[in-house]
């Protein structure tokens, strides 16, 4: 394929109509493709026009929304609980760890647990997202998948 003087005029005038390149390039026929179309319009510096796929892209303001609430930048007291060691930790007491496990500092919340889960109620709230504001926080949905403490198996490091 070749571009005559007549394709060109053609090309011209069709691109400045508005024509897609995929009507030019059927319009000239005999195995002008889209590209084809594209790289000589490009070549000759013809006006760049707006894609037709953005045209369609004004944004359409929703009825009645109101505005998010934006999230404060507010730095959070983070609740430490009892700040008990892991040798002081027994049953049904928070294992939310406060700190780097590698610092002096390092401990446990302790604070008696929500039954079915391992963190108090301040703790569970973090742990777990609510993902839908229709529901609610439930111990229960979350303890059928850990099983039963007596059901875990228990390994112990030999000296």
């Amino acid at each position: 394929m070749s571009w005559t003087d007549d394709r060109v005029t053609v090309l011209k005038k069709l691109w400045g109509e508005g024509k897609t390149a995929a009507e030019i390039a059927k319009e000239l026929g005999e195995g002008v493709t889209r590209n084809a179309v594209i790289g000589k319009a490009h070549r000759l510096k013809l006006s760049s026009r707006v894609s037709p796929i953005q045209q369609n892209t004004k944004k359409v303001k929703s009825e009645a929304r109101p505005p998010m609430p934006r999230r404060s930048n507010k730095k959070i007291p983070i609740f430490k609980g009892k700040e008990l060691q892991m040798e002081d930790l027994r049953d049904k007491m928070c294992r939310w760890p406060n700190g780097d496990p590698q610092t002096a500092d390092f401990s446990f919340c302790g604070c008696d647990t929500v039954e079915g889960l391992p963190y108090c109620n301040d703790h569970a709230q973090i742990a777990y997202q609510i993902t839908s504001r229709s529901r609610e926080l439930n111990a229960k949905d979350f303890a059928s998948d850990a099983g039963a403490p007596q059901d875990l198996e228990v390994k112990t490091a030999s000296a």
